[in-house]
C-alpha cells in the first residue's frame, strides 16, 4: 500500500511541511544511512520527488511505509529530526484509502511540536486512534430498561407522570394553609349539620356567611363542636371554587376511620357492594338511598373508587355520617368473605332475571353493583350466588347506577 501522502490531487506529492523540511533538487535523502533510493517496482524505478526536481521524501514524523520492491512490508522508520516551525501546505485532502496495516508497537515520537496553526484542510496524524468499533451517538435498538432517562434539559419544563396505582392521589385537592393534607372541605347545609352532630368526627373550622349561620342553627341548634367564622360569599367561592354549590357554609374536618367488615356484619340490613363506581356524586347518591332504606354499610373498592371528599358528602346528603364506608383492595375476595358469612350475593345486570324482595325474605343479602359503563366484572358476575335484575318497561334499557341501586333497594325492602 502506498504512504498516506502519495499522489496528492492538484498539487504535488509535497507531505505538510509540519513533518519535516522540504526537500528541493539535489537536497539530501530523508532515508537512513544505507538504505538505497525508493523504487517504484521490480528492478527499480524514479525515486519520489518533493517537486518539479525530483528531490526525496522529507524528514519528520515516521508514517506507516509501504511495501518493498520485493513485496514484504517495509520496517517501522523511527523519526530523525523534530518538526520544525512553518506552516503546513496547504492543499486538497487525500482521497485515497486510509491505510489499514499493522500499527507500529514503538514508542511515540516525543519531540518539540510545532507552534504553527493547523489547517483544516490538511490531514492529523498525531491523534491517537480508536481501536474498537465506533460507539455511535444514540443506540439505535435500547431497550427501555437498559437506561436511565436523561434529566430534563435547562429552562424545559419538568414532565409529570403518574403512575396507575397513584392516580387518586392527583384528583384529591392540594394541601394549602387553608386546607392541611389530611383534610377535606365539607359543604352544604345536610352534609354539614350532619357533621357537626357526628361525635366520631373530627372537626378543625367552620366557615359561614350571616345567612348561612342563622339557617345552620334552625337547623342543628348551637352550640357547636366548634366555633363558627363569619366570612362573606366570595371569600368560601375562592377557597372552594366558584363551581361549587356551597350554600354560604363550609366546614374542614378529617376523613372518617373506616370500621371493619366484621363490625358491619353484626348490624342488620342489606350490604351494598360497587364495583369500580367511580363518580363521586353516584356513590354520594347511593348512600343516600342506602341510609333511606336501612342498608348496614357500602363498600367500594380502594383503588379505583372516588375517595372521600365534599362533593360525595354533599350527594349523600348527611348519610356519609350515618352508612359506614368500607374499602376493599379486592372485590371478589370480599364477596368470597361476605359468602363465608352466610351472606347471599345478588348481582344486579340486565340480562338477569327479575328480582323480587319476598323471595329472600329469609336470607342477609348483599347487593352487588357494576360500573357506569361496563357494568359487573367477569369475576365478579362468577363469585356473586345470583344474577337479578329489574323489570324495566319502556324505551330505556338501563338506569343509572343510583338510581338502579333505589329501586333494588325498595324491592328488597318488600321482603
Amino acid at each position: 500500500m502506498k504512504p498516506p501522502h502519495s499522489n496528492r490531487p492538484g498539487g504535488s506529492s509535497r507531505p505538510p511541511s509540519d513533518r519535516g523540511p522540504a526537500r528541493g533538487p539535489g537536497g539530501p535523502s530523508s532515508r537512513p544511512p544505507g538504505g538505497g533510493p525508493r523504487s517504484g517496482g521490480p528492478g527499480g524505478g524514479p525515486s519520489r520527488s518533493s517537486g518539479p526536481g525530483g528531490g526525496a521524501r522529507s524528514e519528520g514524523r515516521s508514517s506507516y511505509a509501504g511495501k518493498s520492491s520485493d513485496g514484504a512490508p517495509r520496517e517501522y522508520q523511527k523519526p530523525y529530526s523534530a518538526r520544525p516551525t512553518s506552516t503546513r501546505q496547504d492543499g486538497p485532502r487525500p482521497s485515497g484509502p486510509r491505510h489499514e496495516g499493522p500499527r507500529p508497537s514503538g514508542p511515540r515520537h516525543e519531540g518539540p511540536r510545532s507552534s504553527a496553526p493547523r489547517h483544516d484542510d490538511a490531514p492529523r496524524h498525531d491523534a491517537p486512534r480508536h481501536d474498537g468499533p465506533r460507539p455511535s451517538a444514540k443506540p439505535a435498538s435500547a431497550s427501555r430498561g437498559d437506561y436511565a432517562p436523561r434529566p430534563p434539559r435547562e429552562g424545559a419544563a419538568p414532565r409529570l407522570t403518574v403512575a396507575p396505582q397513584r392516580q387518586r392521589d392527583y384528583e384529591a385537592p392540594r394541601s394549602s394553609p387553608d386546607s392541611p393534607k389530611g383534610t377535606l372541605w365539607l359543604y352544604g347545609y345536610h352534609a354539614v349539620a350532619a357533621a357537626l352532630a357526628n361525635p366520631n368526627r373530627r372537626l378543625r373550622r367552620l366557615l359561614v356567611t350571616e345567612d348561612a349561620e342563622a339557617g345552620l342553627e334552625k337547623q342543628l341548634p348551637p352550640p357547636w363542636a366548634v366555633s363558627p367564622e363569619r366570612v362573606d360569599r366570595a371569600r368560601l367561592d375562592t377557597l372552594l371554587g366558584r363551581d361549587i354549590v356551597h350554600q354560604g357554609i363550609a366546614l374542614l374536618a378529617d376523613p372518617l376511620a373506616p370500621p371493619s367488615l366484621q363490625s358491619v356484619l353484626e348490624k342488620t340490613g342489606v350490604i351494598i357492594v360497587l364495583d369500580q363506581v367511580t363518580d363521586p356524586r353516584n356513590v354520594g347518591a347511593i348512600m343516600r338511598s342506602a341510609a333511606a332504606f336501612g342498608a348496614a354499610c357500602v363498600i367500594t373498592q380502594d383503588r379505583n373508587a372516588p375517595e372521600e371528599t365534599g362533593g360525595l358528602a354533599k350527594a349523600a346528603s348527611g348519610a356519609l355520617e350515618k352508612i359506614p364506608l368500607l374499602r376493599a383492595v379486592n372485590i371478589a375476595r370480599t364477596i368470597i368473605a361476605l359468602k363465608a358469612a352466610n351472606v347471599w350475593c345478588i348481582g344486579l345486570d340486565a340480562e338477569g332475571k327479575a328480582l323480587s324482595g319476598p323471595a329472600f325474605s329469609d336470607r342477609r343479602v348483599a347487593l352487588v353493583l357494576g360500573s357506569e359503563g361496563e357494568g359487573l366484572r367477569r369475576l365478579t358476575r362468577e363469585t356473586c350466588d345470583e344474577i337479578a335484575g329489574l323489570t324495566i318497561k319502556g324505551a330505556i334499557e338501563s338506569l343509572n347506577v343510583s338510581a338502579a341501586a333505589s329501586v333494588a333497594l325498595y324491592e328488597l325492602s318488600r321482603r
